[in-house]
């Protein structure tokens, strides 16, 4: 490298650095966790655990049967259940890896003597766009966050609805959480009227 180059690159890195980062366009979320289980006691229970974290529930849906796959079935029992439950206030969307750490911290306190899973968390977050969910595996539709998170886009919202990718789960793909992601976007909405 010619010293002509070197000092370009100095000069480059100093300019970059001194500038500040415009963050208007990073607009706060909000953080929703999809739980599934076998026993609605179990599910309570997570919910003040859940509060710690992501802020106080401004909102929960009904049960919805998962029925999509057995998948969690040798682990979690059956018949399984998906509930979703969203928070206030609204955050910035990097909470998400924190959220999907925490969310793994509590599947593991309620975790039977043998190691199995009573409640499975899945960390999300929606914006006017899309519903993102964190995830611990890599993909070729996911975008690597950091500490081993990656944010897997789920649905996008077009025309008044939320519309599944090719890649997204069943159970989301197939309408059934329809009407709870619009109560809560419609939640979203009204926190970012609040929001200076």
């Amino acid at each position: 490298m010619t010293r002509a180059v070197l000092l370009f690159s100095f000069a480059y890195i100093k300019i970059i650095f001194s500038q500040p980062i415009n963050m208007e366009n990073t607009a706060p979320v909000k953080f929703f966790a999809a739980l599934l289980f076998n026993d609605q006691d179990v599910a309570a229970q997570t919910l003040p655990c859940l509060e710690t974290v992501f802020g106080p529930l401004d909102f929960t849906s009904s049960d919805t049967p998962f029925d999509v796959t057995d998948y969690y079935t040798p682990e979690m029992g059956s018949p399984l259940f998906r509930r979703l439950v969203s928070f206030y206030p609204l955050k910035l969307p990097d909470f998400l890896v924190e959220a999907k750490h925490a969310g793994m911290a509590i599947e593991r306190e309620f975790s039977t003597s043998e190691g199995k899973r009573t409640v499975n968390i899945d960390a999300g977050y929606m914006d006017f766009d899309k519903v993102v969910l964190a995830s611990t595996k890599k993909g070729p539709y996911k975008i690597y966050m950091t500490k081993g998170i990656w944010a897997d886009m789920t649905l996008h919202y077009e025309k008044g609805a939320f519309l599944p990718f090719s890649w997204s789960f069943a159970d989301f793909k197939d309408g059934r959480y329809e009407k709870a992601l619009l109560r809560v976007r419609e939640l979203y909405k009204k926190s970012k009227s609040t929001v200076r």
